[in-house]
């Protein structure tokens, strides 16, 4: 984004201005310079602002795709807003742009993480209510992350720095957020009714899954339960129509489908003539045929194709899809949500494996021709187990002596130098690339990456801090990381918004103003001092 607040600026200082001339006297003590300061420190003002601007960037994103496979987007999945501000941030820093690097809302990190009832499955058991405000919560931090960067920068132009080039082209830390409406939480009004608090919190993209809303499973697991089509279209509408009340006309829907891993059907559709989105789903129910006189009192009973059947169903009501259907099932789910207004797919997945995924995928394109995935890379795979077993399998067609591999232990430690593992790697390294290449994928994510790293990390910390290393273990791994990386919550006070805030009472109350930033702060401490050149060459730093 180029040259917004500047121009944001510049709008706003003649605004003021206007005002104080206006209102007089009273007014006197308003400077429009700092006003104008906060406006462009926060120039998305609302949720539906950023939806806006950011189904925007989506819309461009997929087009720039649709042009060039590479031109593929990412996302990690976060779980509180600190967390989010952290990432974009460091994705500044490291990548010097956010372009085409987006944020993920997981509904199984809210489930896990987030709700009031604690720790729950990924099966739709949180609140409602407990998405959208992840949502606002995330925004706010990012928006927190603007105000405080265009601050220090402002601060630095009015001690005469040069840094107005930095101010006019300055980039948000505002990115799109695809969110997880799970299975929409009931019927199709239910669906609309949250989709429009999403989108109000700020989201341009809503994830919505082809299974029954009071049986939905995570999409790694078993036991899942898909809906017909007719019912899933409903819910597709109901999520535009919240997206066209509330003006975000580029507003993303993406459309998952579960039938690849799944058995079960919640109930027959209607069909209303031979052919019809019923009766294709029809033709995918397990069925016997039976002989009328043979039929239980109160069976369901199907004509196909001149014979009586009776569907197979199970003790809680629930029908079975016969043996190798699921792929079919899933090229109709996506061909039908992309022809009923979807924009984007999402098709569940048991392995990380490109050429599956690109078969579905061809499928689907021979219908629309422009079908592109969100896809999932979920930490619920095994990555090393299942990019060995792929590499094993490459070489042995090479005709590479494999005996020095157990087949069945590939995992074990002693392969992680081997020629095995470094194949595997280099196929873990580029399967963003591939996927987006050879199979479609225009988004890739990691669902709940930064659920692992706290964990991860927690686990590192205690493990020394409580042990022989004491407080080294915090200094040493966290703290002197963070100074030698330059990771701005080091600071973090500063972080909190402690000097933007100082910044703001000297706007309010002028010299009366109590800061919390003078000499005895202590995140003074954390001011690190430039090495001359003499002593750099003493030390062998290099310049």
């Amino acid at each position: 984004m180029k040259k917004l607040p500047q121009s944001n600026y510049r709008s706003a200082l003649q605004t003021v201005r206007r005002l104080k001339e206006k209102y007089g006297e009273s007014w006197n003590a308003i400077q429009p310079e700092n006003a104008a300061r906060m406006v462009a420190q926060n120039h998305l003002k609302t949720g539906l602002d950023i939806a806006i601007y950011t189904a925007a960037i989506m819309r461009k994103d997929m087009a720039e795709y649709d042009a060039d496979s590479s031109a593929y987007t990412q996302s990690l999945g976060c779980w509180h807003g600190f967390v989010a501000q952290q990432k974009m941030i460091a994705v500044k820093k490291h990548h010097q742009t956010t372009n085409k690097k987006y944020l993920y809302l997981s509904g199984w990190m809210v489930a896990a993480m987030r709700s009031e009832f604690g720790p729950l499955p990924d099966q739709s058991m949180h609140e409602k209510t407990a998405v959208s405000s992840l949502i606002k919560e995330i925004y706010d931090f990012l928006r927190q992350a603007d105000a405080i960067e265009l601050n220090d920068l402002f601060k630095r132009l009015e001690k005469g720095e040069d840094v107005q080039d930095q101010i006019d082209n300055f980039e948000t830390h505002i990115v799109p957020i695809i969110a997880d409406i799970d299975a929409g939480f009931g019927n199709e009004e239910a669906t609309y009714l949250l989709a429009k608090q999403m989108i109000q919190a700020g989201a341009c993209a809503i994830q919505i899954e082809n299974q029954v809303s009071d049986a939905k499973q995570c999409g790694h697991q078993d036991g899942k339960v898909t809906v017909p089509h007719e019912d899933f279209i409903a819910k597709l509408n109901a999520i535009r129509y919240a997206f066209l009340e509330l003006g975000v006309e580029d507003g993303i829907i993406v459309a998952r489908t579960d039938s690849e891993g799944a058995g079960l059907t919640q109930k027959l559709p209607v069909s209303q003539e031979p052919g019809d989105l019923a009766s294709q789903y029809l033709t995918f129910v397990d069925a016997e045929e039976i002989n009328i006189k043979d039929a239980k009192e109160d069976d369901v009973l199907l004509k196909r194709e001149g014979k009586l059947v009776r569907p197979i169903r199970l003790a809680n009501g629930l029908y079975k899809f016969k043996e190798g259907s699921n792929i079919d099932r899933v090229v109709l789910d996506c061909i039908t949500s992309l022809q009923n207004g979807a924009d984007l797919l999402w098709i569940e997945t048991p392995t990380p494996n490109v050429k599956q995924i690109a078969h579905m995928v061809n499928r689907i394109k021979q219908v629309v021709p422009t079908a592109k995935l969100v896809y999932n890379n979920s930490p619920s795979f095994n990555w090393t187990l299942n990019f060995r077993n792929q590499a094993y399998e490459e070489m042995l067609l090479e005709g590479e002596n494999m005996t020095a591999y157990d087949r069945n232990n590939l995992m074990d430690a002693q392969y992680d130098a081997s020629e095995l593992c470094h194949r595997a790697d280099e196929k873990i390294k580029t399967f963003q690339i591939d996927g987006a290449r050879e199979a479609g994928i225009f988004h890739h994510l990691i669902t709940l990456p930064t659920y692992h790293t706290t964990a991860l990390h927690m686990n590192d910390l205690t493990e020394g801090y409580f042990g022989d290393e004491g407080m080294l273990a915090y200094v040493k791994g966290v703290q002197r990381q963070e100074i030698r990386k330059a990771v701005s919550c080091v600071k973090h006070q500063r972080m909190a918004g402690s000097d933007l805030g100082d910044d703001h009472k000297s706007f309010f109350a002028g010299e009366k103003a109590l800061k919390a930033g003078g000499e005895n702060n202590t995140s003074n401490q954390f001011e690190i001092p430039t090495i001359n050149k003499k002593t750099q060459q003493k030390l062998g730093v290099p310049a």
